[in-house]
């Protein structure tokens, strides 16, 4: 692993596993998600992992035009390295996935190193007040569905907007084969260190919430890159905190936001992307971590720097 004195901080600020009724505070429009990550920047993250949603319902969308409607202005509010997702939710095409990123070129995009199942229907048996009802539907469309994320579609993302675009990528790694695929890939020459290796923990159809595997991770990484990548890592729900602080301790970077969890303590829902930002920033601090500027996280990820972007 390669180890930095200075913690690069993503926020992910809206996602698509969460739906509104969840929590007042999730960005839905374009408006609110510009406005979050202007401060969830402003609070210390370097990174800005983006999906967009429906305006109007607040269901996830893969729309080229949604997302232009909020990335030209955290361009021009912040220096932050911009991170447009490919995996979109398990309920779009692998084309929709990929509009957004082949419409903005941005020098980060997220990429999903295998298929799974990505459970999510246990939120749609909580008794809550539901705003849409589009939420349950597609919460419980889940535990019938496979996300997938085939060696092929990997192949092409890594061809069609690496070389291509210029792009590098976010792998996210929600179980130990996803590490092998990753390698499989590099030894094909289609990805190219030094890799950004997003571990995520605690999705029910991934890797366990245990810190153990976190451990192993790292252990298998070490072994199949050596000091080839940058480790991350989030857990999902109460388990956000807690695996931050270890990938810190490990010498490695964190991730936040909305999309992973919405809570800022034990039955206190978060009030804001930033607030959680703000949050892991002092945890980092106390454990002796510096906090990485975005251009500093560039300089890490090699880059391509944001005058290269198509927005």
């Amino acid at each position: 692993m390669k180890r930095s004195p200075k913690a690069i901080i993503s926020c992910a600020v809206t996602g698509s596993a969460h739906t509104p009724s969840m929590s007042e505070h999730l960005p839905v429009t374009p408006e609110e998600i510009a406005a979050q990550s202007v401060d969830a920047v402003e609070a210390g993250a370097a990174i800005v992992h983006l999906h967009a949603r429906d305006p109007l319902t607040g269901q996830p969308t893969a729309d080229p035009e949604v997302f232009m409607r909020f990335l030209p202005c955290i361009k021009e509010r912040t220096n932050a390295v911009v991170n447009i997702t490919t995996g979109g939710a398990m309920t779009m095409s692998i084309d929709d996935r990929l509009a957004a990123a082949r419409r903005a070129r941005p020098e980060l995009a997220s990429m999903n190193m295998g298929s799974m199942n990505f459970g999510v229907f246990p939120a749609a048996e909580v008794d809550r007040v539901w705003k849409h009802d589009w939420e349950q539907r597609y919460l419980r469309a889940s535990e019938s569905a496979v996300f997938t994320n085939t060696f092929a579609q990997i192949a092409t993302t890594l061809r069609e907007l690496g070389d291509g675009a210029g792009t590098r990528f976010e792998y996210e790694c929600y179980d130990v084969g996803h590490l092998y695929n990753l390698a499989h890939m590099a030894d094909r020459g289609l990805a190219k260190p030094p890799f950004l290796v997003q571990c995520i923990f605690g999705v029910l159809g991934g890797i366990g919430a245990d810190p153990d595997n976190l451990q192993h991770m790292v252990t298998i990484a070490d072994r199949l890159f050596g000091d080839d990548y940058y480790l991350s890592a989030f857990a999902a729900g109460r388990h956000q905190m807690p695996f931050a602080t270890q990938s810190a301790l490990l010498g490695g970077h964190v991730r936040v936001g909305l999309e992973d969890s919405l809570y800022i303590a034990r039955g206190e829902l978060a009030t804001s992307n930033a607030q959680q930002v703000a949050k892991v920033a002092r945890i980092l601090t106390e454990i002796g971590r510096d906090i990485a500027t975005p251009d500093e996280a560039r300089t890490m990820l090699h880059l391509k720097g944001a005058d290269h972007v198509g927005f």
